[in-house]
């Protein structure tokens, strides 16, 4: 398959900011590509050559493309430069630079797929000495045989700034569309990816085997399975209400969710986002064989930064030090962590995802043998509200976030978001207690003290029905000198020049990024807004919502991805509980 021909599609989807319109000429991209490259056609599409638990990633440095630009432009490396400053997207400056680059060679070939990805898998595998040199030499073929709308296309991906807003649920729609002529085969496909976690080789299925072969997708040791969701309520009596007057609690841990996956004498450990992190945890492998009993397994839990002298729980930030590539033995004595276990998936060649949540919970309690390390999650079963208050007060006492209460009939669905599951931190007081997790999409330029840094930031929810991001604040309380600096690091490398397609904002930033990047944010209520955009006509005509009183807690949530963000549903529900709370107050007091 020509890559002439993703290199199109891709430049119609990036001028197409409906989510509907980009599904269809996804599946249409995918419909006509040879069933032998349709995985690798949709992991190119994401920006990646492999899912995320693989860890093989292209990530050339834009100095690196730069330098290519240069070669094959015959341009100065000091005006390949300068451009790159003024667009801000390495695509657009290849694509600008090679328009000039003067007659292709006379050994050129047409570039195809398969070569694309040959090449791009050779250059991420590349280490060791010389491999600088051997990535560059391998980007510069590329770019001898690449038109300049390929060279675009071609550099985004391999610096992992694609931008077609190709979301998961896009591709799963185009899937069924593309291959079943039937949206409505869309939950088949999606309970594979479920358990799964690879787009790729259930496409690669679906292609081959069809949906019979798609249903016939298990747990398999290696491959993460999506974790189960928590709703959030912000009052006992109305949690309690939704799980029909008996339900589990549990405490909700301020750590890093993980999944241990245990099957031929081998240890994975994945992230929240299905990143694979096991050896930012050798601890936990350790802990895991002395502790668990089991010939195989997948069992989830929370892991925790904790003071060795006291036992005590420690916050996030202490964690956060663990999420390195080097110095991980210094930091596994530095911050040691406890894992804390709440969920068994698999055990011994069982599914037990289809059990209900008591007998799940009683044997992940057989399984698990305690230590200082290694605790099961305290739980208890309630049915007075009395209850919860008393077991929050002990959570809160233990230095946790709050509580996560559980339907006790129900099984777990993997990837789901529902009732089953629901957050409380806290009772509801008259403002808004539960903190957001919200997408940092826009900034503005600092005055006086901040001069020189970003003064504040525009910051968004994810839409899932039309996958895109809509703005809900302005935040610029809460950080410190030293945050700002570290965000404006942070922030260089996903700058770009202009708003995003799967932006919706009525808002007019100094600088735009693409949405990467998750922050914790407390406010004191949500308010109605003409001006964001989020559920904007949904409660009044020419409205949206906004959090009123913003402020950064300090917390980037580096273990969520832009889709786990708190979502326009959500912000939704909060603001209608929130009304008929004040509602009630109202009325109780006149």
């Amino acid at each position: 398959m020509l890559y002439s021909e993703v290199a199109a599609a891709y430049q119609t989807m990036e001028d197409t900011p409906k989510r509907l319109e980009l599904t269809e000429l996804f599946a249409d991209l995918i419909a006509k590509t040879p069933h032998e490259l349709v995985d690798k056609v949709i992991y190119l599409t994401q920006g990646k050559l492999y899912p995320d638990f693989m860890g093989i990633e292209v990530g050339l440095a834009e100095k690196m493309c730069m330098r290519a630009i240069a070669a094959k432009s015959g341009q100065s490396l000091k005006e390949v430069e300068k451009n790159h400053h003024l667009f801000g997207d390495i695509g657009l400056v290849a694509e600008d630079f090679l328009k000039n680059k003067g007659q292709i060679t006379l050994f050129s070939e047409p570039l195809t797929v398969e070569r694309i990805y040959d090449v791009l898998d050779s250059i991420a595998r590349a280490s060791g000495p010389g491999s600088m040199e051997l990535r560059l030499r391998l980007l510069n073929g590329l770019l001898a045989d690449a038109s300049p709308k390929e060279a675009k296309y071609i550099l985004r991906t391999a610096t992992g700034k694609l931008r077609l807003g190709i979301a998961d649920y896009t591709v799963l729609d185009a899937l069924a569309v593309a291959f079943t002529n039937d949206k409505g085969n869309r939950p088949t496909i999606e309970r594979a990816y479920n358990l799964s976690g690879d787009l790729g080789l259930v496409a690669r299925t679906l292609v081959l085997k069809g949906l019979k072969g798609v249903e016939k997708f298990r747990i398999k040791f290696g491959h993460p399975v999506r974790p189960m969701l928590a709703e959030r309520l912000d009052s006992a009596k109305a949690i309690l209400e939704k799980m029909g007057g008996i339900a589990a609690l549990e405490y909700k841990l301020d750590g890093e969710r993980v999944q241990i996956s245990y099957g031929s004498s081998k240890f994975w450990i994945f992230s929240r986002r299905l990143e694979t992190i096991t050896n930012q945890y050798p601890d936990l492998v350790d802990l895991s064989k002395s502790s668990l009993k089991g010939k195989e397994y997948v069992i989830e839990g929370e892991v925790v930064a904790i003071d060795v002298d006291t036992d005590a729980y420690l916050p996030f930030q202490e964690l956060m030090h663990r999420r390195r590539k080097h110095g991980v033995a210094k930091a596994v004595d530095e911050y040691p962590v406890s894992i804390n276990f709440f969920d068994l998936l698999f055990l011994d060649g069982k599914d037990l995802t289809g059990l209900p949540y008591q007998k799940r919970r009683n044997q992940l309690e057989n399984i698990v043998k305690d230590n200082a390390r290694v605790n099961v999650i305290p739980s208890k079963v309630v049915t007075t509200v009395d209850e919860i208050e008393e077991f929050m007060a002990s959570a809160i006492a233990d230095g946790c976030e709050g509580l996560v209460v559980k339907d006790l009939k129900s099984v777990y669905r993997a990837g789901a978001r529902e009732f089953a599951w629901i957050k409380l931190k806290r009772e509801y007081s008259g403002e808004l207690t539960d903190s957001l997790d919200l997408v940092v999409v826009g900034a503005f330029h600092g005055r006086g003290r901040r001069k020189g840094k970003y003064g504040a930031f525009l910051l968004a929810s994810y839409d899932p029905v039309n996958n895109d991001f809509r703005t809900v604040c302005k935040v610029g309380t809460g950080f410190s000198d030293e945050n700002l600096i570290k965000f404006f690091n942070i922030l260089v490398p996903i700058k770009i020049p202009n708003k995003p397609n799967n932006v919706v904002s009525k808002i007019d930033a100094d600088v735009w990024f693409n949405p990467q990047i998750v922050i914790e944010v407390m406010g004191s209520e949500i308010t109605l807004s003409s001006v964001h955009t989020v559920a904007m006509d949904t409660v009044r005509k020419g409205n949206g919502l906004a959090l009123r009183f913003p402020k950064f807690m300090g917390r980037i949530r580096s273990d969520k991805g832009v889709s786990d963000s708190t979502s326009n549903t959500e912000l939704l529900k909060m603001y209608k509980r929130q009304k008929k709370l004040i509602s009630k107050h109202s009325d109780n007091t006149h």
